[in-house]
């Protein structure tokens, strides 16, 4: 039977284990969830959201010779590979987000 752990608890003494918030948003492109309805075959409709695709990611800073840690979708990734990273970190630089 599993148990249920909160955060602080313990597996068996040993490990601690830690919840970290997943945001749901991308740092890249600035997606956020979206609402709208779900729309049964009756025309029920029902709220509903369309969450992003979002993943923590790192990337390797060369001219400061760091990793950088980025919550980036899908679309921000191709974003990376087109533009590069070095303009991307830039770019949310500029709009006063601390990376």
């Amino acid at each position: 039977m599993g148990v249920l752990l909160h955060s602080g608890d313990s597996v068996a003494g040993l490990l601690p284990v830690y919840t970290y918030p997943m945001p749901n948003r991308c740092d890249v492109l600035g997606k956020r969830p979206s609402t709208g309805h779900s729309v049964s075959h009756s025309n029920i409709k029902s709220k509903r959201w369309w969450k992003v695709n979002s993943h923590r990611r790192r990337f390797w800073l060369p001219s400061e010779k760091r990793w950088v840690y980025l919550n980036v979708s899908s679309k921000g990734l191709r974003t990376i590979d087109k533009v590069g990273i070095e303009r991307v970190v830039s770019d949310i630089r500029a709009t006063g987000q601390k990376v």
